[in-house]
């Protein structure tokens, strides 16, 4: 079976990833019935995602990304879901497909009980937050082709106040960076720079040779020393920067809260937070916070965590990993929520399967069609 087949039929057994086999990653079907009742069933098959450019932060360098797409079936329709696997995650195809084969979906016969499935799903683990996602995606998708809805609509958002997304400018040399940004300075409203080692000024200088967009930074806990930090977020703003993400290490958390504390510009929380359950212990620490599915389980607690924040004043931005638009569409269904919003991991690869959220103007337009709006591609 060709891998673009799976998003039109259903996913089975032993499907390789680049040419090789995976170990645990066959998608077990479950039955449409079960004493003649309709039952939902789960399917899934690895996909590695192609990058247009090298990716380099802080930390490390990729060309790739390993993800898993995932199907849920029900009553002649289908919702798809996906996980995304960058190094940080620290999870795996084999440990997505692990986890995956362990869902039971067939002991559920009403899709709309989401909160009885999710809590079932997310009690198979501790952890496995981006395989908790590609189930939550593929719930909500389908659930919101059964009401015929998309589900900002669901939610009660407004599409008209989706945001504009950064678009990513990795770390590089100069004469790609002048390529990047050339690329995309007539394209998008702001640009995302990611900065944190020895060469932060020679990035943003080299981009401002290009364009004058507004720019917000992202460190990647790359930064170590928090006076040198603060001096350089100084010196950002003057350039035009307008926010900054995650300056130093999640586990300095007072090196942190002393930056917030003293900055000009806003900072946001990234690698500092990952479910809900984390937001109280970064109280006073952030301004605001970065909501990314693959962290935080899928929409579900995402949602939540959105809600959570602005009630206590802070600020929020939904982000993505290097993803397709199945994902990125998932979080844009947010976007109208937050402050700001990093939803272009589906724009930087060159093999997505899906039409979804789409940027025109700079902006996400959302679509309107039910569910997460998905068109399969090929």
């Amino acid at each position: 079976m060709q891998r673009r087949e799976f998003i039109k039929t259903s996913g089975l057994a032993g499907l390789a990833l680049a040419g090789g086999s995976i170990t645990g990653c066959s998608g077990r079907v479950k039955p449409y019935k079960v004493g003649g009742v309709e039952r939902m069933r789960l399917s899934f098959e690895p996909y590695e995602l192609q990058l247009r450019h090298t990716f380099t932060v802080a930390s490390y360098s990729r060309t790739t990304t390993p993800g898993v797409q995932v199907r849920i079936d029900y009553d002649g329709f289908t919702g798809h879901g996906e996980a995304s696997m960058p190094p940080y995650l620290g999870q795996s195809v084999e440990s997505v497909c692990n986890f995956l084969a362990r869902v039971d979906l067939s002991q559920f016969s009403d899709p709309f009980r989401m909160e009885e499935i999710l809590d079932y799903v997310d009690s198979l683990s501790e952890g496995d937050s981006a395989a908790k996602a590609a189930v939550d995606i593929a719930l909500h998708d389908l659930t919101g082709q059964l009401l015929g809805q998309p589900w900002y609509r669901i939610w009660g958002l407004d599409p008209g106040k989706a945001p504009s997304t950064t678009f990513t400018i990795g770390i590089d040399t100069p004469d790609v960076v002048r390529e990047k940004t050339r690329e995309c300075a007539g394209l998008y409203n702001i640009l995302k720079v990611k900065v944190g080692l020895d060469n932060d000024e020679q990035m943003i200088r080299t981009i401002r040779e290009i364009t004058d967009l507004p720019l917000a930074v992202d460190a990647n806990q790359g930064w170590k020393d928090r006076q040198k930090a603060l001096d350089e977020i100084y010196w950002l703003k003057e350039m035009g920067v307008v926010m900054v993400e995650q300056p130093m290490s999640k586990d300095r958390p007072e090196d942190n809260a002393w930056i917030t504390e003293h900055s000009p510009l806003p900072i946001y929380a990234d690698e500092a937070i990952q479910r809900l359950r984390d937001l109280p212990s970064i109280r006073g620490a952030y301004h605001g916070i970065n909501i990314k599915l693959m962290k935080c389980t899928g929409m579900r607690e995402a949602y939540r965590m959105a809600a959570w924040a602005r009630a206590e004043g802070m600020r929020t931005m939904f982000g993505c990993m290097t993803e397709t638009s199945c994902a990125v569409t998932a979080a844009a269904h947010l976007s109208p929520l937050a402050d700001f919003a990093d939803l272009d991991g589906n724009l930087l690869i060159s093999n997505d399967l899906f039409e979804g959220v789409t940027v025109r103007g700079g902006r996400l337009i959302l679509p309107s069609r039910p569910g997460l709006g998905l068109i399969p591609r090929g």
